[in-house]
C-alpha cells in the first residue's frame, strides 16, 4: 500500500530527468557551480583543457569583482574625503563671515580676501544677510511699507473675488481686466515655480509667502505689475531671508537699470543689453559668435529667459545661487558674464548644432553642469573690449541709440 497513491494506482519509480533536476535543485546555482563543478553523472566529463580554461575564466572573474569593488570603495572614499573637506571649508568661510566681514562690512566687502571668498560661494547660513547688504536699500522700503502694500494686496484679491469695487487710487489708470489678469498670472506662474520642490505651490510651506509677496509688490509698483519670471526671483529669496526682508531686497532688485529694463519690457534698452553683449562675444568667442551669425542666432532668444530669471529657472538651483552670489557682488555685468561662461562652456557642442538645436539647447541647458567647471569657464571670460569695460561699452551704445532717435548721425565705431 505504501507503493500506491491514493487511488489504488502504484506510484512509478521516478525518471532518470527527475534525478538529474532533484540534484541539481541541491547545487548552488552560481559562477562557481557552472564553471567548477563537475558535470552531471549521466553527462560527459568535462576534458581537462575545458577544466582547466573555466578555472581561468572564474579565477578572471573573481580578479574583475574584487578590482571594481576596489574602485567602488575607493570612489566613495573619494567622495567622503570631499564632502568631509566640503564641510570643513564651509564651517571656516561661515566663521569668517560671520566674525569678520559682517561685523565689518562697509570696510571690508570690497576687499580683495572678502572678493574671494564671495567667488567660492556664500555659505548657506550668511547667504541672506549678504545678499541683503550686497542689493542694499535704495528704495527705503520698510518692514511696516510692505505690510500696507500686502494688506492693500488682500483687499484687491477680496475685492476681484467678490465682484465688488476696486477703488485703489494707484490702479486708477488700470483696467480691472488687467488687474485680473495680473493676479491670475501670479497664480499660474506659482504653479510653475520650482515645481520638483514642491514647496511654493498650493498647499505647500512657502505659496502664501510667494504669494504676498508678487501681489505686494503689484501694489507697490502698479506701472510694473507682475510679469512673468519674477516668482523665480522671489522665491529664491523667500529660501534665504524672511517674508518682508524678502520683500525688500526682491523690489530693490528689480529697480535695478537691467532688471527694470526687462520687466518693463523697454525694447530699445533691451536691445542695447543684447549689443553689449553680443561686442563682447565676439571679443571671448570669435569663432562661435560667428556661428550664431550664420545662422541667425540673436541673444535674445535664449538671453531673455536667463536675465529675468536671473538664471533660476536654467541653472540648478545651488548653482544658480553661486550665480546670485557674484551677481550681488558684480551687477549686471556679472549676468551676460555668465552667459559667455555658459556658451564658453559648450562651445564645442554648439559649433555643430543648426538654429534650432542650438536653441533648444540653450534654452533647456543641461542638469548636471559641474559647478567648478562652470566657474572657471566664467573666470576665463574677460569684460573688456579695445580697453572699455562693460559699463563704458554699454553707456556708448545708449549715446548712440539716443542720438539715432534723435536723428543724429550715424555712430562710429
Amino acid at each position: 500500500m505504501e507503493n500506491e497513491d491514493k487511488v489504488g494506482q502504484p506510484s512509478r519509480p521516478p525518471s532518470p530527468k527527475q534525478n538529474v533536476r532533484k540534484n541539481l535543485d541541491f547545487e548552488p546555482l552560481s559562477t562557481t557551480a557552472l564553471i567548477l563543478e563537475d558535470r552531471p553523472a549521466n553527462l560527459p566529463a568535462k576534458p581537462a583543457e575545458e577544466a582547466q580554461k573555466h578555472r581561468q575564466q572564474y579565477e578572471e572573474m573573481v580578479a574583475q569583482a574584487r578590482k571594481r569593488e576596489l574602485k567602488e570603495a575607493q570612489r566613495r572614499r573619494r567622495q567622503l574625503e570631499e564632502r568631509c573637506r566640503l564641510e570643513e571649508s564651509i564651517g571656516h568661510a561661515v566663521l569668517t563671515w560671520n566674525n569678520e566681514i559682517l561685523p565689518n562690512w562697509e570696510t571690508m566687502w570690497s576687499s580683495r580676501k572678502v572678493r574671494d571668498l564671495w567667488w567660492q560661494g556664500i555659505p548657506p547660513s550668511v547667504r541672506g544677510r549678504v545678499w541683503s547688504l550686497a542689493i542694499g536699500n535704495e528704495l527705503n522700503i520698510t518692514h511696516e511699507l510692505f505690510d500696507i502694500c500686502l494688506a492693500r494686496a488682500k483687499e484687491r484679491w477680496r475685492s476681484l473675488s467678490t465682484g465688488g469695487p476696486d477703488g485703489e487710487s494707484e490702479d486708477a489708470g488700470l483696467p480691472v481686466a488687467d488687474r485680473e489678469a495680473s493676479l491670475e498670472l501670479i497664480k499660474l506662474d506659482i504653479s510653475r515655480t520650482f515645481p520638483s520642490l514642491c514647496i511654493f505651490q498650493q498647499g505647500g510651506p512657502y505659496h502664501d509667502m510667494l504669494h504676498s509677496i508678487l501681489g505686494a509688490y503689484t501694489c507697490y509698483r502698479p506701472d510694473v505689475g507682475y510679469v512673468q519670471g519674477m516668482s523665480f526671483i522671489a522665491a529664491v529669496l523667500i529660501l534665504n531671508l524672511d517674508t518682508a526682508d524678502a520683500f525688500i531686497a526682491f523690489s530693490n532688485l528689480l529697480n535695478k537699470p537691467c532688471q527694470m529694463a526687462f520687466f518693463r519690457v523697454d525694447h530699445g534698452l533691451m536691445l542695447t543689453y543684447f549689443a553689449a553683449f553680443e561686442v563682447f562675444f565676439e571679443e571671448n568667442l570669435p569663432k562661435l559668435f560667428a556661428h550664431f551669425k550664420k545662422n541667425n542666432l540673436t541673444p535674445d532668444i535664449y538671453l531673455i529667459d536667463w536675465i529675468f530669471t536671473l538664471y533660476s529657472k536654467s541653472l540648478p538651483l545651488d548653482l544658480a545661487c553661486r550665480v546670485w552670489d557674484v551677481f550681488c557682488r558684480d551687477g549686471e555685468e556679472f549676468l551676460f558674464r555668465t552667459a559667455l561662461g555658459v556658451l564658453r562652456l559648450f562651445q564645442d557642442v554648439l559649433a555643430k548644432m543648426d538654429f534650432i538645436h542650438m536653441a533648444q539647447f540653450l534654452t533647456r541647458l543641461p542638469e548636471d553642469l559641474p559647478p567648478e567647471e562652470f566657474f572657471a569657464s566664467i573666470a576665463t571670460i574677460q569684460m573688456q573690449s579695445r580697453n572699455k569695460k562693460w559699463a563704458q561699452v554699454l553707456t556708448a551704445l545708449q549715446k548712440d541709440s539716443r542720438e539715432m532717435e534723435r536723428g543724429g548721425p550715424s555712430p562710429r565705431h
